[in-house]
């Protein structure tokens, strides 16, 4: 049975603010399909720097983008 998870909000913020996947890409200088990893949940980690780089350009906060179930 799983246990809590950490959950990768990327898709609703990206709805919120009206932006697509590719979008963002070219804001952050990561590719899509690095992003749709990390937005699929299927990212084992992420950098301090790449979620830097993608609070800045959604202009958000890391707890909109992560949360803990």
């Amino acid at each position: 049975m799983a246990g809590p998870v950490i959950r990768v909000r990327l898709d609703e913020v990206l709805k919120e603010r009206g932006m697509t996947l590719t979008e963002l890409s070219h804001r952050v200088e990561i590719t899509v399909v690095n992003l749709s990893i990390l937005k699929n949940g299927h990212a084992k980690a992420v950098r301090f720097s790449t979620l830097a780089r993608l609070c800045e350009a959604l202009g958000c906060q890391p707890g909109d983008l992560l949360t803990y179930e």
